[in-house]
């Protein structure tokens, strides 16, 4: 067994910053809202419970023999509900979360038990937890935790699970801070659990290739300690994430072309369920036909169903060799043309990349690699292998690009030409805000979202998007890993453009939907895009999931208004 561990530990709980916060640098608090920042708990407001005195008034009458009350009757329907395979929202109470007491109490329990150097209400770590510059979606004033807790294992979770149980506290799961869709919005406030303590490598398995990680391991540290034994991890999303927010929206990047997305990468999870109870969803075998498919369950529930402490990652030989190829095209279509005849081909690439026209503009006008680049669809490929073998490969996709009328075709001889064809997809995101920064405005902002569609549809959709985006005169780039029709717009706004930008994307996500896509391929659903799910999929999977998340978490107690809605009050405030 092989123990490391990739961060440092924790140190100063409740100042202003902690080593192993990655995304500390990317916090802008000027997008953070809240109405008070007094941390006593003397201040904290927090809903109470409901009055059930209908129920013993309407319990009575039925007693007495008097007509069935409005109580009894709604007892009756809720054991009605309970038979069906769905849940649908108008069926359910409107939430109840425990009374200020409650809250105290919880607390104080936690400070107990951890310690009170692992919690913290400082105001700094409460921004922390609260916004980041990326997201795409903002909390309303006053969705803030209450508290920030620092648990250092499995067991700890679980303690702090069990104890918010007991006094009905929601509860948000926090590891890299990176997500995209407001997964970590503390929408009911609670307690926030950051996982960053529990950021080793447990076990690796060579022979079998596969190793145990805590959730707050980012990929990079992961791949880096791997590099040594030629073996790597295959999912590869932006800067910062963390295994944990990687499973919890099963994220994907640049590789998923060759080996899949966190659905396919993850062998056995362990979990934390609402209650504070352990599940081990499977061992380490690459198959088994044992029971549910839990592990599957868990990955892309965004911590609604549990939260997971540790996880049994599938890993891949490094390739021998690997080069990089550019190719231009005049047309978008060309472009895409070319990934499905190369996907038709039955070719195995690592990765296959699209840059738009306006992509590489913003990459040559800010300076962002020591190369210029032609201005036009671009596509980068990574080819892995042995030196005949990508050879053989090289050939055959210049030949195919070729059929579907590239106008120039490049590949890398060596790692450092390489690194350098590959540094325009590396720098696509801070190159397109960079441009924006000093074209158009210093405070300028970039909404970042995803959709998927077949891959015969991706040129279509893609256009379509773009054309509506300069009609409605914003800026924007296209990047996209189109190996599996995944495309991400970046469209840069001013704060005031925000609701006309919001549209904009809306009708993306509908059009990807109208042609057979989804409404996210990698960023998952959070609080921005749960009306879309319900297009995507219909009401009946909706309710379907919904009845899933109260057979596991009755309270509605984890990441609560995540994926969908579960509060039959909610008129779009959480």
């Amino acid at each position: 067994m092989i123990i490391k561990s990739l961060k440092c530990g924790l140190n100063s709980i409740g100042r202003a910053s902690h080593s192993f916060r990655p995304q500390r640098a990317f916090l802008s608090q000027n997008r953070i809202f809240y109405q008070s920042k007094k941390s006593s708990l003397e201040h904290i407001n927090f809903s109470t419970r409901a009055n059930f005195n209908s129920y013993f008034i309407g319990a009575a009458l039925f007693a007495t023999g008097g007509f069935v009350s409005y109580g009894i009757f709604q007892g009756f329907d809720r054991k009605v509900k309970n038979d069906k395979s769905i849940t649908k929202l108008n069926t359910l109470d409107p939430i109840k979360y425990g009374s200020l007491s409650d809250l105290k109490k919880a607390f104080q329990e936690i400070e107990q038990y951890l310690g009170p150097e692992f919690v913290t209400r400082a105001d700094s770590e409460i921004e922390n937890h609260t916004d980041s510059y990326y997201q795409t979606h903002h909390p309303l004033p006053g969705q803030r935790p209450k508290l920030i807790v620092y648990p250092k294992d499995t067991e700890q979770v679980s303690g702090v699970l069990k104890i918010s149980h007991k006094y009905k506290v929601p509860i948000v799961p926090f590891s890299g801070g990176t997500s995209l869709e407001g997964q970590f919005i503390a929408s009911r406030s609670g307690i926030t659990i950051d996982l960053n303590r529990l950021d080793k490598v447990l076990e690796l398995n060579e022979d079998d290739l596969d190793v145990v990680v805590q959730p707050s391991v980012p990929w990079q540290d992961l791949n880096e300690y791997l590099s040594p034994y030629g073996l790597m991890f295959g999912p590869d999303p932006g800067p910062g994430a963390q295994i944990g927010g990687m499973i919890g929206t099963s994220c994907s990047g640049t590789n998923a072309a060759r080996y899949g997305t966190m659905k396919d990468n993850v062998l056995g999870l362990t979990v934390v369920l609402a209650d504070g109870t352990i599940v081990k969803t499977k061992k380490r075998p690459r198959k088994s036909s044992a029971g549910y498919n839990l592990t599957g369950l868990f990955v892309g529930s965004e911590g609604t169903l549990g939260i997971v402490t540790e996880a049994t990652l599938k890993l891949h030989v490094k390739p021998e060799e690997e080069t990089v190829a550019v190719i231009n095209f005049d047309t978008i279509k060309d472009a895409t043309n070319s990934v499905s005849s190369i996907v038709r081909k039955g070719i195995q690439v690592n990765a296959v990349e699209f840059l738009d026209s306006n992509m590489m503009k913003c990459i040559n006008d800010v300076g962002s690699t020591s190369k210029t680049w032609l201005e036009k669809p671009t596509l980068m490929i990574k080819i892995g292998g042995s030196k005949s073998i990508i050879k053989e490969l090289v050939g055959t996709i210049k030949e195919i690009t070729t059929q579907n009328n590239s106008t120039r075709f490049q590949f890398a001889n060596d790692e450092e030409e390489k690194a350098e064809l590959w540094s325009a997809r590396r720098f696509a995101l801070w190159s397109t805000i960079d441009w924006g920064k000093t074209h158009i405005d210093p405070n300028i902002k970039v909404y970042i979202t995803d959709v998927a569609v077949p891959i015969s549809k991706l040129s279509k959709v893609i256009t379509e998007t773009q054309d509506d985006i300069l009609a409605n005169g914003f800026n924007s780039t296209t990047i996209g890993h189109v190996g599996d029709g995944n495309f991400h717009a970046l469209v840069l706004y001013k704060d005031e453009e925000s609701d006309k930008v919001k549209k904009l994307v809306g009708r993306m996500v509908d059009r990807a939907i109208n042609n057979d896509g989804t409404c996210t391929g990698e960023h998952g659903v959070g609080v921005g895009k749960r009306e879309y799910l319900l297009k995507e999929v219909g009401e009946d999977a909706v309710d379907t999931m919904r009845h899933i998340k109260l057979a596991l978490d009755p309270l509605r107690l984890l990441n609560p208004d995540k994926i969908f809605k579960i509060d039959p009050s909610d008129t779009n405030e959480h």
